[in-house]
């Protein structure tokens, strides 16, 4: 599939749940949000349903995110029948890792390539402040133990507020090459105001060369993060949804409604 702008897509990031076991202050407030209620959100069936048209579509790269995946029952049911699925060469998932010492290896043994843990400081304090959990030891746990089973890469994902020499973004910089972890950086965004900037060590925030659609939990298919134009799997069936959102992809992000907690940032 290739869109207006001669972009190939080939790259589904799946939202399983806007459900998080985390309150990191830039993405989902300890406030509160409106969730989507659980009567709406696609089964496992039909994301798999809706994963092979994609593939059949040219879909080859395919990321499980949330909300947090791994808060919602069965996922490892959903891992196995994605991985079933012939023609998907990477099937990945980004994680806030306090579950992960729990699933890696289930992850791991029914076919989960890589992962992306989200880290934005190794100082409980401070870590407890981002994400008003104080569940850090979980998270450093869940990275040895997916290190120790073979996960490789593990990308340590680290929001910085201006610039990845912060003190806390130098400190897990300095964690992740002693543990052989690659990292990324991403400048906190805002999506309401439409400011965004490339990932630093990675792909993402870079318009022109962006591959990628997303599902939220509850069916719609978004061609931008930064745009709220989407369309319904369950209003315009899987191929035209996709083919509309190819076609309405726009060049770049623009400002939009959307919220990091329910589309995977």
């Amino acid at each position: 599939m290739v869109d207006r702008f001669g972009r190939k897509i080939n790259y589904l990031r799946i939202s399983v749940t806007d459900r998080c076991n985390q309150r990191c202050y830039y993405c989902m407030p300890k406030s509160g949000v409106t969730l989507i209620n659980h009567e709406e959100v696609l089964s496992y069936e039909e994301i798999f349903k809706i994963t092979e048209e994609f593939v059949k579509m040219g879909i080859d790269k395919v990321r499980l995110t949330g909300g947090e995946p791994l808060v919602r029952r069965g996922i490892i049911s959903l891992v196995k029948m994605l991985s079933s699925i012939e023609g998907i060469k990477d099937l990945s998932m980004t994680t806030n890792g306090v579950l992960l010492s729990q699933y890696a290896e289930d992850l791991k043994k029914n076919g989960i390539n890589r992962l992306n843990v989200s880290l934005d400081s190794i100082n409980p304090k401070t870590y407890q402040q981002i994400t008003n959990t104080d569940k850090l030891h979980d998270v450093l746990m869940g990275l040895k133990i997916a290190k120790e089973i073979g996960f490789n890469p593990i990308k340590i994902n680290c929001v910085v507020k201006q610039s990845s020499k912060e003190k806390d973004a130098l400190e897990v910089s300095e964690f992740a090459e002693k543990n052989g972890f690659d990292i990324r950086f991403s400048r906190m965004m805002n999506i309401e105001k439409g400011e965004f900037w490339p990932v630093e060590g990675g792909n993402g925030g870079i318009c022109k060369n962006c591959n990628r659609l997303r599902l939220a939990s509850d069916g719609r298919l978004f061609p931008c993060l930064f745009s709220n134009i989407s369309f319904h799997i369950k209003e315009f069936g899987v191929r035209k949804a996709v083919n509309l959102a190819v076609n309405h992809k726009p060049e770049s992000g623009i400002a939009a409604s959307n919220k990091f907690y329910a589309l995977g940032g």
